[in-house]
């Protein structure tokens, strides 16, 4: 039945609905990440005062009803009646579009921009109260159910005190889970307590009676000390700052031993995830003034080849910090995940350019030792290469190369490789069942002996000697570390698929520490999967046999079942389970469960990967709960 599209089915959403409507247009998701998003939003507007130098406290707390607040000590709201003819607070909490960040007046520098946070916040809530202190009073109101005012704008006592206390409960109607997690809340608040040189942040959690302060005299050089803490440095926190064409730069950096760049960069507080021209504008200075003081000092000769932006970057692990007025800020995106102000590359590179220049020359010492360890990774990235055109060009290469395919992998015949996956299974056995019964046109195999390599300090030329990641690599065939392509990827999806053990947890963080620093981009980009074998079966009669994922499904199946006789199966490893289950239960895309792995905070990742790396399983599996976002999606054949 086609449906009826006429004039009576354009629609028109008033007020708040529409963030109600779409609330994913707003937030991103309605997941975990969206619900903390909410606390980002009402934080954000509490951290914009204290960039603008007004308070120096911020409260988040997690209140037993499944509630939370931020208060601050900034100005507070404006308490007075709008040109609209609503009290202000009215305004800013329940109209899109309306904050104090689009004139100059409101806010000097500022990480909001689309004036939505707290009016998306209250839209999505069953109920929001604010507090505010201002003028020598106290005042008071509160929305229900989707930003409906239902206590409108009071004055309820007096204080001399200034600031606004936000309190709001998420909609279980709107959200998957509307369960704060504290862990998540703090590490957040941390990270804004190094960008806030002084400001104190407290999180609290009244359901498990638990707080923690930051607090950072040091600002972000104590940032770099806290992500540097378990490593070997070369040199003390270097610290850079400066002014350029009203844009105010600040850079903490510091090398240290290991292999693996770690750069991290906000604006006005905020995040850039996806980088922007202020990282431009840093590597470009860095590798220029590197190259600059190696040629001028006779540690790069003649015709020798420049070094590339990789080698200087090795080791290196730096915080990018700038404040950008709002008349010329501009991001990239609702999420403001990435920096476009053309003038912030410029601004970066010249006061990077200017101090570093002037810090090598005056610790020749430091210099040299930084620059010999990326005259080391320039020899290393250029042999790696030549090993790697020698594999892929010459003819003994070649034979090479198909000669360690052919043993292990099991190719898919389909030419569509955005659909042809990849299965890296744990054991010749299961191995073995996996490519007797698969997807022959779109599903490859390529066993796996054991536990790989930890890769978390191996360099690329370490990958080229190792036989088990160099499979991996040439399987893919995208190339790897710099010159990781995933357009080129002969797959487009790479799918670990290992025992329900610990085991097999371990080879899973192995493989998925191997892919995070060799190949980021598969991850970034919603290609790298975990496959989840059943945990039991249970047969029930006349043949019937069901397969239970988790421990939680089994007891709800039991209780199904009563007192009904049942056969119970535990499947310890994916070699007990026939070829046919286990292409059944976890390999066909009308059954299986598939976990996609997705990164959402890089420089969280790089240290809990460095920290975790050991033999602590229980920290391993800490790791994989609090900083891999696992999203039950699988899109085969879309």
């Amino acid at each position: 039945m086609a449906l009826k599209y006429d004039d009576n089915a354009i629609k028109i959403l008033e007020g708040l609905e529409a963030v109600r409507k779409r609330p994913g247009m707003y937030i991103g998701s309605t997941d975990k990440r969206g619900l903390h998003h909410l606390v980002w939003e009402i934080v954000d507007n509490s951290i914009d005062e204290a960039i603008n130098g007004f308070g120096d406290y911020i409260k988040i707390t997690l209140h037993k009803d499944g509630s939370c607040s931020v208060e601050d000590r900034g100005r507070g709201m404006p308490c007075g009646m709008h040109s609209s003819g609503k009290p202000t607070p009215e305004v800013i909490l329940t109209v899109l579009h309306a904050g104090g960040k689009f004139e100059e007046s409101g806010y000097k520098v500022s990480g909001g921009l689309h004036g939505v946070g707290s009016s998306v916040v209250n839209a999505l809530s069953k109920y929001l109260e604010a507090t505010i202190c201002r003028d020598g009073g106290v005042y008071y109101m509160k929305c229900e159910n989707g930003g409906n005012v239902t206590t409108h704008l009071k004055q309820i006592g007096k204080s001399t005190k200034t600031g606004t206390t936000i309190r709001f409960l998420p909609d279980p109607e709107i959200f998957q889970t509307t369960n704060f997690s504290y862990t998540t809340i703090c590490e957040r608040m941390q990270e804004s307590a190094f960008l806030l040189k002084g400001i104190t942040i407290e999180v609290v959690d009244e359901i498990n009676d638990r707080r923690e302060s930051f607090c950072y005299k040091r600002g972000i050089d104590e940032f770099v000390e806290y992500l540097n803490a378990s490593k070997n440095v070369l040199h003390k926190v270097l610290n850079i700052s400066g002014v350029k064409d009203k844009i105010e730069v600040e850079v903490a950096m510091q090398y240290t031993d290991t292999y693996s760049e770690n750069i991290i960069s906000f604006v006005n507080d905020v995040k850039t995830v996806d980088g922007g021209s202020h990282e431009v504008g840093f590597k470009t200075a860095l590798t220029r003034v590197f190259n600059d003081y190696a040629k001028s000092h006779g540690l790069i000769k003649g015709k020798d080849s420049s070094l590339d932006g990789s080698d200087v970057r090795e080791g290196l692990t730096c915080i990018i910090a700038l404040k950008i007025p709002e008349d010329i800020l501009q991001f990239e995106g609702q999420t403001k995940g990435k920096l476009g102000t053309p003038e912030a590359r410029s601004a970066v590179d010249a006061v990077v350019s200017e101090n570093l220049r002037t810090f090598l020359e005056e610790n020749n010492a430091i210099a040299t030792e930084i620059l010999n360890k990326s005259l080391r990774s320039k020899i290393a990235r250029e042999a790696a290469r030549k090993a790697r055109e020698a594999a892929r060009n010459s003819t003994k290469g070649k034979n090479n190369k198909e000669r360690i395919l052919s043993e292990k992998l099991a190719k898919a015949t389909g030419r569509d490789y955005i659909h042809n996956e990849l299965f890296l299974v744990e054991g010749d056995s299961a191995g073995g069942s996996a490519k007797s019964y698969r997807d022959r046109e779109h599903q490859a195999i390529l066993p796996l002996r054991g536990k790989v390599l930890n890769t978390e300090k191996a360099s690329e030329k370490d990958i080229e000697n190792n036989a088990e990641l160099r499979q991996i690599e040439y399987a893919i065939g995208a190339g790897i570390g710099e010159g990781f392509d995933y357009k080129e990827s002969n797959y487009g999806k790479v799918i670990i698929m290992t025992d329900a053990d610990v085991d097999g947890s371990h080879i899973q963080i192995l493989l998925i520490t191997f892919f995070y620093k060799f190949m980021r981009p598969l991850i970034e980009n919603g290609m790298l999967y975990i496959a989840t074998p059943p945990l039991y079966s249970i047969e029930t009669g006349k043949g019937v046999k069901e397969y239970i994922a988790t421990n939680e499904e089994l007891e709800e199946r039991r209780k199904e079942l009563g007192n009904k006789p049942y056969k119970l199966q535990r499947f310890k490893g994916l070699g007990e389970m026939d070829a046919d289950e286990l292409y059944d239960t976890t390999m066909s895309p009308k059954n299986r469960r598939l976990i996609r792995v997705n990164l959402e905070d890089a420089s969280l990742a790089e240290k809990r990967i460095h920290v975790l790396m050991g033999d602590e399983v229980n920290l391993r599996k800490e790791w994989i709960n609090e900083n891999v976002d696992f999203t039950l999606e699988d899109n085969f054949r879309k």
